[in-house]
C-alpha cells in the first residue's frame, strides 16, 4: 500500500470516529452545548482539556521552534505547563463554584455590570480569534502535506471538518471527541519519538535519550548536535543567546495567558463538583506532561537528523547533491513537502550540491567565498513542518507516518473546536442573550450559538490564510492578549473586594489596548503585511518582543483597575459577600448552579 493511501486510511478513520462521537453526543440543550450538562468525570475532563490545550502550536510547531532555536525556546514549555499550576490553584475551583457557563458571565456578575460583561466578550473574542488563526494555519499545513495539495486548499478542507462536528456537537460532543483526539495525538507524537530515540541513542525513552550518547559517534547527543550546528555557523544549541528579561516576560506571559484562556477555563464548568475542577486541572497537567517531556527530544533529534541529511559526508565534506535529493529514497520526503510550498531549495552556484548553512554568519561568509558558495541553498524550511516530516526524515515505517498525519490533524482540530465553542458562547450567551435580547428562547439561543460558530470559522479561515508568524508564535500573541485582559480581571474578581465595576472595565480595556497596539506595531496593523513600524528583531521597548508584552499589559491592567477603583464608588456589600462565599471552603463540595 502506498503512503498516500495509508495517510488517507489513518486520517479518514480518525475523522469518522470524531464525527461519529459528535453525532452520538450531540447537544440538545444550551446546558449541554455550553457545559456538557455538567456531568463530565474529572479524568475524562482532564484528557479533553489536554487535547483542547495541545493545539497545532504544541503538536506541530513547538518542537520545530525548539529545534531551530534550542535552549532559548524552552520558555514555551515552562510557560505553558506553569500556567496549569496557576489555573489549578487560583482559578478553576472558584470559577466552578460560581456556577456560570462562561468567563464573560462570571466577570459580568462579579463586577455587577453589563458593560464589564461586554468588555470581557470583546477581550475573549480578540484573544480567541488570534489563537484560532494559529490552529487553522496548522490544519492547512497538515492537510496540505498528507493530501499532497496546496496548504490553502488544506485549510479550507479542515474548516469544513471542524464545522461538521463542532457546530452540532457543542461542548458535549466536543468533550468526548477531544478524548478520542488526545489518544490519537499522544500516540502519534510519542511513537515516532521512541523510534527515533532508539535509532540515535539506543534509549526507548526520548526524554532520557536526549541526555544520552549518540550511537554512531559515541559522543553525548547534545554535544554532537552543538558541534554540527556551530560548524554550520548557527548558534550553539544548548546555550542561551536571547535577552533574559525578554525570556522571563515571555514565560510569564504564557503562564498567566494559559490561566486566562477562555476555551480552557470553560472546560472546568463541565464537572459536577468544585473539587472535580481542581482534580481536572491536575489530570490535565499529567496528560500534557506526556507530550511536553518528549518535545525537547523531538526537536533536538530532528535538528540532528536534518543536518546530517544535508551534510551526509560530515560538515567538513561535500553537501548533499541535487541528484541524491531527487533519487535517493531517504530524501523522498523533500519532494513531497516541496509541493506544499513549505520547503524549498535552489542550487544557486550551479555545483550540483545544496549547501545548508547560516549565510548571515560573518565567519561562514568567508568560508563560503573560499569554497565558491553563493548563500544558503535550503531556501525554505518552515518550522511548522518539522514534527509532521520527522518520521519521513528518520525513514520510519509508513504506518507511523500515517499515524502522525492523524495526530497532527487531531491536535489542530481539537483546539480549533474548543476556541470556536468559546467564541460562539460569547456571542450567543453573553452578547445576544446577556445584552441585546435577554428574552430569547433556549432554541433560539442554541441556533444563534451555531450560526456564530459558523461565522467564526469563516473569519478564522480568512485570517489563517495570512498568519502573522509560525503557528506557535501566533498562539503566543493570543496568550499575551489573554494575559493582559482576562487573567487580571479573574484574579481581582476572586481575590479582591476593592475592585469595582469601573476599575475592572478600565483595567481590561487598558491592558487589551496597550498590548494589541504593541503587537500591531510589530506584526502589522490587523496583521496586514508591511504595515508594522518595528520588528521582534528590533523591538520598540529594548529587548521586549511582541510575544512577551502580555506580562506588561497585565501589570497595566492591575494598576489601572486599582487606581480607578480607589477613585470611584466602593463595591456594594452584597458583591463583597458574594466574593467571600466563593472563596471560603464552606460548602465547597457542591457547586452553585446557575445560568
Amino acid at each position: 500500500m502506498d503512503q498516500f493511501t495509508l495517510n488517507l486510511l489513518f486520517v479518514g478513520a480518525s475523522f469518522a470516529l470524531y464525527i461519529g462521537i459528535a453525532v452520538w453526543a450531540r447537544a440538545g440543550s444550551t446546558s449541554e452545548f455550553y457545559a456538557a450538562g455538567r456531568g463530565v468525570h474529572p479524568v475524562t475532563n482532564g484528557m479533553a482539556t489536554a487535547a483542547d490545550w495541545m493545539s497545532a502550536a504544541s503538536f506541530i510547531s513547538m518542537a520545530g521552534l525548539i529545534a531551530f532555536t534550542g535552549y532559548d525556546n524552552s520558555s514555551f514549555l515552562m510557560g505553558w505547563t506553569g500556567g496549569y499550576v496557576l489555573l489549578a490553584l487560583l482559578l478553576a475551583p472558584y470559577l466552578r463554584k460560581f456556577g456560570k457557563f462562561t468567563v464573560s458571565e462570571f466577570i459580568g456578575d462579579r463586577f455587577y455590570s453589563k458593560t464589564a460583561r461586554l468588555v470581557a466578550v470583546i477581550c475573549l473574542l480578540v484573544a480567541s480569534i488570534t489563537y484560532v488563526i494559529g490552529q487553522m494555519q496548522g490544519v492547512g499545513i497538515a492537510f496540505g502535506r498528507f493530501l499532497e495539495i496546496d496548504a490553502t486548499l488544506g485549510l479550507l478542507i479542515g474548516a469544513c471538518v471542524v464545522f461538521a462536528y463542532a457546530v452540532f456537537g457543542g461542548m458535549k460532543g466536543v468533550t468526548y471527541t477531544q478524548v478520542a483526539q488526545y489518544c490519537v495525538l499522544i500516540m502519534a507524537y510519542t511513537i515516532p519519538a521512541i523510534f527515533i530515540s532508539l535509532q540515535l541513542t539506543g534509549n526507548p525513552i526520548p526524554a532520557l535519550g536526549l541526555f544520552g550518547d549518540h550511537v554512531a559517534s559515541g559522543e553525548p547527543l547534545l554535544a554532537k548536535l552543538d558541534q554540527i550546528v556551530t560548524d554550520l555557523g548557527f548558534a550553539e544549541y544548548t546555550a542561551a543567546h536571547g535577552s533574559t528579561i525578554n525570556m522571563v516576560l515571555f514565560t510569564l506571559s504564557l503562564m498567566i495567558g494559559t490561566a486566562g484562556l477562555p476555551h480552557v477555563i470553560m472546560r472546568f464548568f463541565t464537572v459536577p463538583r468544585v473539587s472535580d475542577a481542581r482534580w481536572s486541572a491536575g489530570w490535565s497537567l499529567v496528560f500534557i506532561a506526556l507530550l511536553y517531556l518528549t518535545a525537547p527530544a523531538v526537536g533536538a533529534m530532528a535538528r540532528l537528523n536534518i543536518s546530517e541529511l544535508m551534510w551526509p559526508n560530515g560538515t567538513g565534506g561535500e553537501a548533499v547533491s541535487v541528484e541524491q535529493i531527487e533519487t535517493a529514497p531517504e530524501y523522498a520526503w523533500m519532494a513531497t513537502w516541496q509541493q506544499t510550498g513549505l520547503l524549498g531549495w535552489e542550487d544557486k552556484n550551479g555545483d550540483g550540491k545544496i549547501q545548508y548553512y547560516n549565510d548571515a554568519n560573518a565567519d561562514m561568509q568567508a568560508k563560503a567565498e573560499a569554497a565558491g558558495w553563493e548563500g544558503n541553498e535550503l531556501t525554505n524550511f518552515n518550522r511548522d513542518i518539522l514534527v509532521l516530516a520527522n518520521p519521513e526524515i528518520a525513514s520510519l515505517p509508513g504506518w507511523v507516518i500515517g499515524l502522525v498525519a492523524a495526530g497532527g490533524l487531531a491536535a489542530a482540530l481539537s483546539t480549533a473546536a474548543g476556541l470556536l465553542l468559546a467564541i460562539s458562547s460569547a456571542v450567543s450567551h453573553d452578547l445576544l442573550k446577556g445584552q441585546l435580547t435577554p428574552n430569547m428562547s433556549e432554541k433560539s439561543e442554541l441556533l444563534a450559538a451555531r450560526i456564530s460558530m459558523a461565522a467564526a470559522i469563516v473569519v478564522a479561515v480568512i485570517l489563517g490564510l495570512n498568519p502573522p508568524g509560525f503557528a506557535a508564535q501566533t498562539v503566543a500573541l493570543a496568550f499575551g492578549l489573554a494575559a493582559a485582559s482576562i487573567f487580571p480581571a479573574l484574579m481581582m474578581g476572586i481575590f479582591s473586594t476593592r475592585i469595582n465595576n469601573t476599575g475592572a472595565v478600565t483595567g481590561m480595556l487598558a491592558g487589551l489596548v496597550v498590548t494589541l497596539v504593541y503587537i500591531f506595531l510589530h506584526k502589522g496593523w490587523f496583521f496586514i503585511p508591511d504595515t508594522n513600524s518595528f520588528t521582534d528583531a528590533n523591538p520598540l521597548l529594548g529587548p521586549v518582543k511582541s510575544t512577551s508584552f502580555g506580562a506588561i499589559g497585565a501589570l497595566v491592567n492591575f494598576i489601572v483597575a486599582y487606581v480607578v477603583s480607589g477613585m470611584t464608588k466602593d463595591t456594594p456589600q452584597e458583591i463583597k459577600d458574594l466574593v467571600q462565599s466563593v472563596r471560603v471552603p464552606r460548602g465547597a463540595g457542591a457547586a452553585v448552579e446557575g445560568h
